[in-house]
């Protein structure tokens, strides 16, 4: 028998979940450009910056072929991740880029998990809208280098990483009690045989990347 579709509710509670993202990764990008040392990473940022706004507008347009008002469906995560980023707002480039690289990625990858309890189009939509791998390659590229030039670097950004971490977990507990349950029954549609694998799997990317570049877990 083939599994139930995803309540209605679950994906406009995922869709303006990732809207509301994509809408804050363009404000932070923007603002980020600004930190960068030359014109040529100013630049580089901003379109990527740009490409947020394209995809936001791709979920809007579906959370309203839905029936749903896109300001209602961000509503409830607004305070949640308006916070996180208000606490780990960058003092430089390399703190910005750290935070892409890191806070982003693991966002990401958790949203992915959730993504394939969906049913099509929603999930490919929210597949296509996640950052770009060269976002993340930008990011690394930018560590790596600023690693190399000194490495004394390495303990500052390990440690703003880590902090990185400890807030999005913080705030990932607020995003799942505004939801109301909704996503929380849409991650019940997994297939994962237990919710600490999971974990493992995000917790071993995250490994992964830092040592990708440098950092100390």
């Amino acid at each position: 028998m083939p599994a139930a579709s995803a309540p209605p509710s679950a994906v406009v509670d995922l869709l303006g979940l990732v809207a509301y993202g994509e809408l804050l990764a363009f404000d932070r990008m923007a603002a980020d450009a600004r930190l960068a040392p030359d014109l040529r990473r100013r630049a580089e940022l901003s379109a990527m910056a740009a490409a947020e706004m394209t995809n936001y507008r791709r979920l809007a347009d579906r959370l309203t072929e839905l029936g749903a008002h896109p300001d209602d469906a961000m509503a409830p995560y607004v305070e949640a991740l308006q916070a996180y980023h208000d606490s780990t707002e960058p003092r430089d480039w390399l703190e910005a880029v750290t935070k892409a690289y890191v806070g982003d990625a693991i966002a990401d990858d958790f949203i992915r998990e959730i993504a394939g309890a969906l049913d099509e189009p929603d999930r490919q939509l929210v597949l296509d809208v996640l950052h770009e791998s060269r976002y993340a390659d930008f990011a690394a590229a930018e560590i790596r280098a600023a690693i190399g030039t000194d490495p004394r670097v390495a303990n500052r950004l390990s440690m703003w990483a880590r902090r990185l971490v400890g807030e999005g977990l913080s705030q990932a507990g607020r995003v799942a009690a505004a939801d109301r349950g909704a996503l929380t029954a849409l991650i019940a549609r997994g297939d994962w045989e237990d919710p600490q694998k999971l974990f493992r799997r995000l917790t071993a990317a995250h490994t992964e990347r830092m040592t990708a570049v440098g950092l100390n877990n």
